[in-house]
């Protein structure tokens, strides 16, 4: 229809990104079949209602009992948790308090024939958002639902709350409320990569220790032989330090300069969002890599050789064997 509209009315402008509203003048070459402006006028709002219906965008606009309902229930759940709310009267974002204090975001897609469609909820958590939607339901319910499901995952940040503020976290470099991994400095180029379980916040992760062998193998040996003492009662922090016979490096101590060594290829610590997690295995050198550079280098070497997913080559920088494994991204 928009093309049409312009080609048959080069004078009129659209005065919206949707070009539902246009400025200008039109060539009113069937007024002289109407009886006067009033029926013309009339024609037209016909013409342009069928070529609106005829759209898909708009074929779903609500009806105006939709924006009474949905003041009506804004109203009960009180406009003061209203963040944002789109020109279509669509899309709302509700602020939402958890019992430590953090602050929630529930982000609601209503459909044109609300409340009898659900409509479509997201959140920044670690878990899928499940709620319950019927005819009957409100935004108020909804939001109740989502402070129980905070509730439900108040031990999980609790936990990776004291592991942020009492360790040096190379990975992610901003964590999320849905992020459940978190890679922890232990040393230069030694650090545990561990996985926290939502729904177990305080049993043992799952780890995996990265660095240079001749450093991670002893790690890995105390890992192996104290996991029976992990305690849930106690935090994740403080298991970590018992099992591992460690104490991590914290903000206190030391600065996170200290464990941000460049790659050995490209000279740069972060590439994309990914940092140095391979290191040559030589004590002497002990050089950190990107895996997505070593990958390349070694590949592009004649001497280097292939296995299955992992890449058999000489490190750059010691002439001394290094392999790495191909990941997804690379492959």
């Amino acid at each position: 229809m928009d093309s049409s509209l312009v080609k048959d009315n080069p004078l009129l402008l659209p005065l919206n990104a949707e070009r539902t509203v246009y400025d200008g003048f039109v060539t009113v070459q069937r007024l002289q079949q109407s009886a006067d402006l009033v029926t013309f006028l009339l024609e037209l709002k016909t013409v342009l209602e069928v070529g609106l219906k005829s759209r898909p965008e708009c074929s779903s606009i609500p009806p105006p009992q939709y924006y009474s309902q949905l003041i009506a229930e804004m109203e009960t759940l009180g406009w003061n948790k209203l963040l944002f709310i789109d020109t279509e009267l669509r899309t709302l974002r509700l602020k939402a308090e958890d019992s430590s204090g953090r602050q929630h975001i529930l982000t609601i897609k209503l459909k044109s024939k609300h409340p009898a469609e659900a409509p479509e909820c997201s959140a920044d958590l670690p878990l899928p958002l499940a709620t319950t939607w019927t005819p009957q339901s409100t935004l108020q319910q909804l939001h109740d639902q989502f402070l129980v499901v905070l509730e439900s995952l108040t031990e999980f940040w609790d936990v990776l709350e004291e592991v942020d503020g009492n360790t040096w976290i190379l990975e992610p470099e901003k964590p999320s409320r849905s992020d459940t991994m978190r890679r922890i400095a232990i040393g230069n180029n030694v650090s545990i990569k561990v996985e926290v379980d939502p729904r177990h916040p305080k049993m043992l992760p799952e780890c995996c220790l990265l660095g240079a062998e001749h450093v991670v193998t002893p790690l890995r040996n105390k890992l192996n032989a104290n996991m029976h003492l992990w305690n849930p009662d106690s935090s994740v922090l403080r298991n970590l330090r018992d099992v591992l016979e460690i104490e991590f490096p914290s903000p206190a101590t030391h600065e996170k300069s200290d464990f941000s060594t460049e790659c050995g290829i490209c000279y740069s610590y972060r590439l994309e969002a990914a940092i140095p997690d391979q290191v040559c295995n030589d004590p002497r050198c002990v050089q950190p890599f990107h895996q997505a550079c070593l990958y390349e280098w070694l590949r592009a070497l004649p001497s280097s050789r292939q296995s299955f997913s992992t890449v058999f080559g000489e490190c750059p920088y010691c002439s001394k064997p290094i392999t790495v494994k191909m990941s997804a991204q690379t492959s």
